[in-house]
């Protein structure tokens, strides 16, 4: 029998596939369509580092023991990249509850939020998992997963004839960790200082 640990692990990654990819998909085309240059820059801010999810599911797929530690960092930095900008947080206020992408948008900010929560929740409930996922208490965090697995291995073995193995998901993943810490690290020393909690987004899309 499927334990209550298990299956709300496994909602909170179904969830995730809806509301960290699905929707704010859609909230970023709807913006651009309504040419509402907060909402777009705030998406576009939010793809940039959500590629840390994608990361983190890699290292799933590699059986890398601190994955999950990964999947909690960017559940964390995703939920502050859509809190963090005071211009646009203003310019989302100055809308009225009628206007459906801003509402939208907002609604969608809270279920990240929540979502997010809910990643670190159950972690620390299983806190020797955040370092070593392949312990064999952790399997209800490494079965989502797997299945995703399945996927991606048959897109992988069309596309290049060979299977997405686990040293492949490994060394894919940690590389592209290593790029990911190296420009997240270059905007904390040089771009924050100067900008701030100021996005900009008035000036998004102007060359």
């Amino acid at each position: 029998m499927i334990s209550i640990s298990t299956f709300l692990a496994w909602v909170t990654f179904q969830l995730s596939s809806i509301f960290i990819l699905g929707i704010p998909f859609t909230i970023f085309i709807w913006s651009i369509k309504k040419k509402n240059k907060a909402v777009e820059k705030l998406l576009s801010i939010y793809w940039k580092i959500s590629i840390l999810f994608i990361i983190s599911l890699i290292l799933f797929f590699g059986k890398e023991d601190f994955s999950l530690f990964i999947l909690n960092l960017s559940a964390i930095l995703m939920t502050v990249s859509v809190w963090f900008w005071s211009d646009i947080n203003r310019e989302l206020n100055g809308y009225r509850i009628s206007n459906f992408l801003i509402t939208t948008t907002k609604i969608w900010r809270w279920a990240l939020t929540f979502i997010s929560l809910s990643f670190l929740i159950q972690s620390f409930q299983d806190i020797t998992c955040i370092y070593s996922i392949n312990s064999p208490n952790c399997n209800k965090w490494v079965e989502p997963s797997n299945n995703l697995y399945l996927i991606i291995n048959k897109i992988f073995n069309f596309l290049f004839g060979a299977n997405f193995s686990i040293p492949i998901a490994k060394f894919l993943g940690l590389f592209t960790l290593l790029i990911y810490m190296i420009g997240l690290l270059q905007w904390l020393v040089i771009k924050l200082p100067k900008s701030g909690r100021n996005s900009g987004f008035s000036n998004y899309g102007e060359y």
